[in-house]
């Protein structure tokens, strides 16, 4: 079995950082997605990723260094990612249906929003109806003032006709 210092390439005194970004640079390296086929590139990378998921851990990296580490502790260590392993997918025989199980019914955000927030958009719904009735307001008066001004400037002119005739 190979030092896991030296599968990651670094040294003994190295830092958890250190450590860390050595394993993202050669998992990047040698991941099974860049390297389709690579028996060697899988192998790398499995071995990375075991040295990781030993020196990634506080604990396995201290049982490590003394020499007390056990494949039970490696196998019951978590995945590099620092996630759960994923759980198996089901079989492929079982039907669809079945494997999905009851469709819960989809989330109504509608009703959740006028729940929470309901208030405020009466609230909204009302200061929108009195600004569109003032604008309306606006507009009215604003062509009444034109008309007024047209009728008072036409009455005036045929006045100032009437004497200057």
């Amino acid at each position: 079995r190979r030092d896991l210092y030296e599968v990651l390439g670094v040294p003994a005194t190295a830092t958890a950082a250190q450590i860390k970004t050595a394993y993202y640079e050669q998992s990047f390296r040698y991941h099974p997605d860049r390297n389709a086929g690579s028996a060697a590139a899988a192998a790398r990378f499995a071995a990375v990723s075991e040295a990781y998921r030993v020196l990634g851990s506080a604990a396995l990296r201290r049982k490590y260094d003394r020499g007390l580490l056990s494949p039970e502790d490696v196998r019951s260590a978590p995945q590099p990612s620092g996630r759960p392993p994923a759980p198996a997918p089901p079989s492929p025989r079982a039907p669809a249906a079945a494997r999905r199980g009851p469709v819960p019914p989809p989330f109504d955000f509608d009703a959740f929003y006028r729940a929470h927030y309901g208030e405020q958009l009466e609230r909204e719904q009302v200061l929108r109806a009195r600004r569109e009735q003032l604008r309306l307001r606006r507009e009215e008066a604003k062509a009444q003032g034109r008309f007024h001004l047209l009728s008072n400037l036409s009455v005036g002119l045929i006045f100032f006709l009437g004497f200057a005739i």
